[in-house]
């Protein structure tokens, strides 16, 4: 059974009772370090060119877009528990190759060694087995992260929206917002759940402003919220968003003259993260 990003507990449910409260009690032990929030710019460069390469290689090799997340999260919670040294630029890559690797077991996703060496990952299967139990360790082995993606479900349901066609739009457009937000470390501080929330109300802010002010009311009323930091983190994601819409409108603008690729334009979201 390959791990689901929705349930992360899942296959421990013939030994216990997956509960929600569970999930809010657990998912601290899946976010970085608070002290790595305030790194420098070779912290800031290394991880900024390490998720490129992660979505760089996931285009190539056409992986599950979950899998160049799981492995995000693992670099994130990697970086904030272990000191990356200077001077090695192979490093970067080993480790971004690294994290990938293990993202795809826990998926049961086989990853195209082949077309990674054509992207200039050239490791031998020992050297990346070494870098991933370095990360596993870091990582206290904790493999199944819990994200904001089994919240999503549980503050749509909050929201009790009974048209289908609603929800699921609300969902679709929360998931993407919750892929762009994996890459702004200024959103890191917040736990899954926050980012959910979050999430799911900048979609309704977005898609369906008559519906925003239920939707928010409603989660905000959950115990679970706190109102002062889902206000902070709405702030910061309406800002991500609003400036992702920018980007996208220059783009379609000069896409007749462009020679970017989709990997130049995931990088440039990651590399804007460093100004």
């Amino acid at each position: 059974m390959d791990f689901d990003l929705e349930d992360p507990l899942a296959s421990f449910k013939e030994q216990q009772t997956c509960t929600i409260s569970q999930l809010f009690a657990s998912e601290s032990d899946h976010m970085p370090s608070p002290n790595s929030l305030s790194s420098t710019h070779f912290h800031d460069s290394f991880r900024c060119e390490t998720i490129s390469l992660i979505l760089q290689v996931q285009l190539s090799c056409n992986l599950d877009p979950f899998v160049a997340y799981l492995a995000i999260n693992y670099l994130h919670r990697f970086m904030s528990r272990q000191e990356i040294p200077q001077g090695k630029p192979w490093l970067l890559r080993l480790v971004g190759i690294s994290c990938l690797s293990l993202a795809s077991k826990m998926k049961n996703t086989p990853l195209p060694f082949t077309i990674m060496q054509k992207e200039g990952c050239n490791f031998d299967a020992q050297s990346i087995e070494r870098m991933e139990l370095v990360i596993l360790g870091a990582l206290n082995w904790r493999m199944r992260s819990i994200t904001p993606f089994p919240f999503l479900h549980f503050f749509t349901s909050l929201a009790e929206i009974k048209d289908q066609p609603l929800k699921q739009a609300l969902k679709d457009r929360a998931s993407e917002i919750i892929f762009n937000a994996h890459n702004d470390i200024k959103l890191l501080e917040y736990k899954p759940s926050t980012i959910a929330a979050t999430a799911l109300i900048c979609a309704s802010h977005e898609l369906f402003p008559q519906q925003y002010s239920n939707i928010r009311a409603s989660i905000t009323a959950c115990v679970y919220v706190n109102e002062e930091t889902l206000s902070k983190c709405f702030d910061l994601m309406k800002e991500m968003v609003r400036m992702e819409g920018k980007e996208l409108m220059i783009d379609s603008n000069t896409s007749f003259l462009s020679t970017e690729t989709p990997v130049s334009v995931l990088e440039r979201s990651t590399k804007r993260q460093r100004i």
